[in-house]
């Protein structure tokens, strides 16, 4: 319930932004925060439409991604829900990713595959529309898939 009233409070100040001029006092007055709380609301419900959020993540998880690209937001989210990480886990690994410290725990792995042009301009073409170099792509399909 208190996490879900951080959703309603933000949605509200996003819809509330050509409708009421006030808004950020009124929030205020009635819910005790200050306004850079409440600016925090908004922008985290303006980076994730009700449709892109995770129910099982805290409005924190989202808040820990919401300055990242929505492909990297859906990335690290769909990990945190896949291995119930809390928002301190993933914290760590975002910022262990950032510093290069998975490095040490990757290993190279060579794939080929024989594809078809119509399939390859396919896949290249998801990729594009994605933002995502082939490969990237490929990876967050095949993430997706696990």
């Amino acid at each position: 319930m208190c996490d879900s009233s951080v959703w309603w409070i933000g949605d509200w100040l996003v819809f509330g932004q050509n409708q009421y001029g006030d808004r950020y006092r009124r929030a205020m007055k009635e819910t005790k925060l200050d306004y850079q709380t409440l600016r925090n609301y908004a922008w985290v419900a303006r980076k994730f439409e009700p449709s892109r959020r995770r129910d099982s993540l805290t409005f924190q998880h989202h808040m820990e991604v919401a300055a990242l690209s929505e492909a990297e937001q859906d990335h690290w989210l769909d990990f945190a829900v896949r291995l119930n990480w809390s928002r301190n886990e993933l914290r760590k690994q975002i910022r262990a990713s950032l510093s290069g410290e998975e490095d040490d725990l990757r290993c190279e792995v060579q794939l080929n595959l024989q594809l078809d042009e119509l399939r390859l301009e396919r896949w290249r073409e998801a990729a594009r529309g994605s933002n995502l170099t082939l490969t990237d792509w490929i990876l967050s399909v095949v993430d997706g898939a696990v």
